[in-house]
């Protein structure tokens, strides 16, 4: 399947020399010599749809694959002409992303080729089976489709919980968030917890240790405290007082 689109230059290959779409992007960005991590997108939108309208145009069967990476760069086109795209600088993004990815897995692919190429490789001839390959012997269906249950991790599934895998979860005490954040805070003012190991315990339920881990993130993100590279607490006492100076303003 030959093909001639002229843009630049005359570029004629073949499309079932690429393995898909992005293959064959990956083939445009060399042929016009750009730098992957900053592709010229509409040369290579333009490039690419106009080779698959040329291969449509000519009657020759062209994969799905490559139709539907037209329309998505189609789309793209059009929300990058667009004034200030948000949603086209992240396909943009995405697709610079896909590019660079299939080219890193290329090399490496290219890599192990030419390792396998250069390993000699000696395999022996199947040997014959001694005895009947047929399985002879005879069981009771049901037995065999609970073997197959079992092996597949579905015979669990298919039990009906009973009452007392939910009593954990009813009778688990509810933990709040606010109530670990005055802990803490009173803790660090106190001078009895000064470590951020000290936050976590086996000895407490999961509810606590997750409202303690929230709580935690939430004084970090409101600048409460600081945590330095040992884990240490560290209580923001600037925070408040900036706190007041803007409510006297």
């Amino acid at each position: 399947m030959v093909l001639g689109v002229t843009l630049q230059e005359t570029l004629t290959f073949k499309l079932e020399d690429f393995e898909g779409p992005l293959d064959l992007l990956l083939y445009l960005v060399g042929k016009n010599k750009m730098n992957l991590y900053d592709v010229n997108i509409m040369e290579l939108i333009d490039q690419y749809t106009a080779a698959i309208r040329t291969l449509q145009a000519n009657r020759m069967d062209v994969s799905s694959e490559f139709i539907d990476m037209a329309a998505h760069l189609v789309q793209m086109k059009s929300a990058l002409l667009l004034p200030r795209s948000p949603e086209a600088e992240r396909m943009k993004a995405e697709l610079t992303g896909r590019l660079i990815e299939y080219s890193a897995c290329k090399e490496v692919a290219a890599q192990l080729g030419s390792r396998a190429r250069d390993l000699y490789t000696a395999v022996r001839q199947p040997m014959p089976l001694v005895g009947a390959a047929e399985y002879t012997r005879r069981h009771d269906p049901n037995l065999l489709v609970q073997a197959w249950f079992n092996l597949m991790g579905r015979s669990l599934r298919k039990r009906k919980p009973t009452q007392d895998r939910f009593e954990p979860l009813v009778t688990a005490p509810f933990v709040s968030v606010a109530s670990r954040v005055s802990h803490m805070l009173r803790g660090i003012l106190r001078g009895s917890l000064h470590k951020m190991s000290q936050l976590f315990s086996r000895e407490e339920s999961r509810s606590t240790n997750v409202a303690t881990f929230l709580a935690l993130l939430e004084l970090i993100r409101a600048g409460r405290i600081r945590i330095d590279d040992n884990g240490t607490l560290d209580l923001d006492r600037s925070h408040h007082r900036r706190k007041e100076g803007n409510a006297r303003e």
